[in-house]
């Protein structure tokens, strides 16, 4: 991947931090889990993965978690998952944390509505055909303990709110196909 293919070009560099999972590994397709049942992907069940992550900087008070697919067909790309106010103390998501409940999600923290209109994970659906998508499975740190945006805000101002306040990103970015018919 080039820098020009990173959706976080046009943001502040900032340095980056380890994040992990035991079902979503850079440049490897998603288990079917992570797929989505919503959009009748077989096998799919709309299940976040797990993520933990480790080295943020310091100064972190903290942490968002956004699931991006900047090769979906629309102008925009496609927000799968976004959460915000995770504290700073919390290093790890369990898998399925981000069900309709959030009943994975610490104390505090709150799910946006993804691209589908639904506030939870949105498995991996690249239209049949259309070739390899990658998702963008990221941790931000921020420096601030909450970043001031009510849950019924759009991914895209949570991300501009953000933007000023990013020490660190860790990022994995996953793919998913779905062959042609």
């Amino acid at each position: 991947m080039t820098v020009s293919d990173s959706p976080f070009v046009r943001l502040p560099q900032v340095p980056s931090f380890e994040v992990t999972s035991t079902v979503a590994a850079d440049g490897r397709p998603l288990l079917p889990p992570q797929m989505s049942g919503a959009f009748g992907i077989p096998g799919g069940e709309d299940l976040s993965p797990d993520l933990a992550w480790a080295g943020a900087p310091e100064g972190t008070r903290s942490f968002a978690v956004t699931v991006f697919d900047p090769d979906a067909p629309t102008m925009s790309g496609f927000w799968h998952w976004v959460v915000a106010g995770i504290p700073a103390d919390v290093t790890a998501l369990p898998a399925g944390a981000g069900d309709g409940a959030g009943s994975g999600l610490p104390a505090g923290a709150f799910q946006l509505r993804n691209d589908a209109g639904l506030a939870q994970y949105v498995g991996a659906a690249p239209p049949a055909g259309h070739g390899p998508h990658r998702y963008f499975i990221t941790v931000h740190a921020l420096d601030v303990e909450d970043i001031g945006v009510p849950a019924d805000v759009t991914p895209a101002v949570l991300g501009f709110t953000m933007a000023g306040h990013i020490l660190g990103r860790a990022t994995i970015v996953a793919t998913a196909e779905t062959p042609a018919a």
